[in-house]
């Protein structure tokens, strides 16, 4: 079993968002069984609703999804997921100073897998949803991709 967590900032926007069009992708791909897919934040206000943003982007594009609230990425999730994907660089610092590092070369910046090293844009701050879910999904379809 492939085991795939996404960090963004706060997991209310990007994270949940890159966790329910993961699921999708393995859904339609028929592969569910083979994947454990979640989301954290390295600074989430933990018990946070997922962004309503985030919800009227996934409906606008048929990704089922289930209300959510953010949880914190801790340090034994390193151990427990083999591919920890940053929305953003600073997600990846952060992410590599909760874990103690990244000796196994399991923390990821998504937009890598689709050959550009770049940013999710945060739509809390840009207000553009539709964005951030274009670029979500080219990642996400990539690592998928990457992972088969």
């Amino acid at each position: 079993m492939t085991k795939i967590i996404f960090v963004c900032f706060g997991n209310i926007c990007r994270s949940p968002m890159a966790e329910f069009v993961m699921k999708h992708l393995v859904a339609e791909a028929g592969l569910e069984k083979n994947f454990l897919i979640e989301s954290a934040g390295c600074h989430p206000s933990v018990g946070t609703p997922m962004s309503e943003g985030t919800a009227r982007a996934l409906r606008k594009n048929n990704v089922p999804f289930t209300r959510r609230t953010s949880k914190l990425l801790l340090s034994s999730d390193y151990k427990r997921f083999d591919y920890l994907v940053g929305l953003d660089r600073a997600n990846v610092r952060d992410m590599k100073e909760i874990c103690g590092g990244d000796p196994d070369k399991k923390i990821f910046l998504l937009m890598d897998f689709a050959g550009e090293h770049r940013d999710v844009d945060d739509p809390w701050y840009t207000d553009d949803y539709s964005a951030s879910y274009r670029d979500i999904l080219i990642g996400c379809s990539a690592l998928l991709e990457f992972v088969r």
